[in-house]
């Protein structure tokens, strides 16, 4: 049984990508190989197809208000053309999702949302909707691609009339023409890498996809699989939902505290448990560890101290860029101090690491 597929599913096999099951998507988990593909983003740059992303417009007079209840950072802070990285919260403070927030205008906000969660945020968001928001889930329409690293401007400046370099960090520009096709051109990426998130209509992105590999080609780009995109965000230490923000783990412990304006002026949904936790001191926090002992931690390994449980790993892998084996774990916050040493299980071994600082990678 297949599952879902983006609008690029047949340009797949075309570019030699492999595909997979990821939360119900048949995407591709590489094209050459992971680590070539991940050394082309730190270099040059990899396009990526994340249009299993969702999208989901909130507008109406009062959107700001409805936004600023349902997500933990402040909203009311953004101007127009820029986005703002965000969390909703339930009540006890675990995570519903991470997200972006784009301002479009007043009154007029674009949410993008992880792809498992689509169905579940959308419920959320209609089930604390308030008279004057219009909640539209768009997911269907809008395809997503990525093109990330050193050369994704030189490369987008190729392609559009548009002065690309305008766009700064966290802002956007919309209708932006690219290649012949309208899209919202965002200064953004899960990679730790400059670049750009483009937003078109499902119909438009295989040809987008096409043209921006053949311009790029001379430069270096090449098609990225899922494989890469996870070393890549996880270097940069970027979390991923599902292992280093859950239901049961809040922003504050994933140490994207950031996101979390508790002193904006409105209640939002879950300040109080975070309030609590920033006051007592979080149980538990996100370190990386580095492995001494030879062996790779990978997600769902438990992490001992004398025997006892303190931790899990979220994620983990031999760094491409480093070289090194290393892992995002969920640690009791007592021994989440730098070079605290700590033993991995892995299969029937306990293994030594020590705590060490993050992002892993820093451009």
């Amino acid at each position: 049984m297949s599952g879902n597929r983006t609008p690029l599913y047949d340009l797949y096999q075309q570019y030699g990508g492999k595909t997979i099951d990821f939360g119900g998507w048949d995407l591709p988990v590489q094209f050459s190989s992971i680590k070539e593909e991940h050394e082309a983003v730190r270099t040059k740059a990899g396009l990526f197809d994340v249009s299993h992303m969702g999208e989901v417009e909130v507008k109406g007079e009062k959107a700001l208000d409805f936004l600023q209840y349902v997500l933990t950072n402040d909203v009311s802070t953004l101007q127009d053309g820029q986005a703002l990285y965000t969390v909703m919260c339930y009540e006890n403070g675990g995570t519903v999702d991470d997200l972006l927030v784009y301002k479009r205008a007043d009154q007029d906000y674009l949410l993008v949302v992880n792809a498992a969660n689509i169905e579940t945020d959308v419920a959320w968001l209609h089930s604390h909707v308030i008279d004057g928001v219009t909640i539209t889930n768009i997911s269907n329409d809008i395809a997503l691609l990525a093109l990330q690293g050193p050369v994704a401007e030189e490369v987008i400046q190729k392609m559009t009339s548009t002065n690309v370099s305008e766009i700064s960090f966290f802002r956007f520009k919309e209708d932006v023409e690219l290649a012949g096709k309208k899209v919202l051109l965002s200064r953004t990426g899960y990679t730790g890498e400059d670049g750009f998130e483009i937003y078109c209509q499902a119909e438009d992105a295989p040809h987008l996809w096409d043209v921006i590999l053949a311009e790029g080609k001379d430069s270096g780009v090449v098609p990225v699989g899922l494989g890469a995109r996870d070393t890549l965000r996880f270097e940069a230490r970027l979390p991923l939902y599902g292992q280093e923000l859950s239901k049961d783990i809040s922003p504050l412990e994933a140490g994207i505290g950031f996101a979390v304006k508790l002193k904006k002026s409105v209640d939002f949904i879950g300040k109080a448990a975070l309030t609590e936790q920033k006051e007592q001191g979080v149980p538990r926090k996100l370190v990386g560890i580095e492995m001494i002992d030879k062996g790779i931690p990978r997600t769902g390994y438990e992490v001992f101290v004398d025997d006892k449980q303190v931790g899990v790993v979220t994620t983990g892998t031999q760094s491409p860029t480093l070289k090194l084996n290393v892992g995002l774990v969920l640690l009791d916050s007592e021994y989440a101090n730098l070079d605290q040493e700590v033993e991995v299980q892995i299969r029937k071994k306990r293994l030594k690491a020590k705590v060490v600082k993050t992002p892993f990678y820093k451009r």
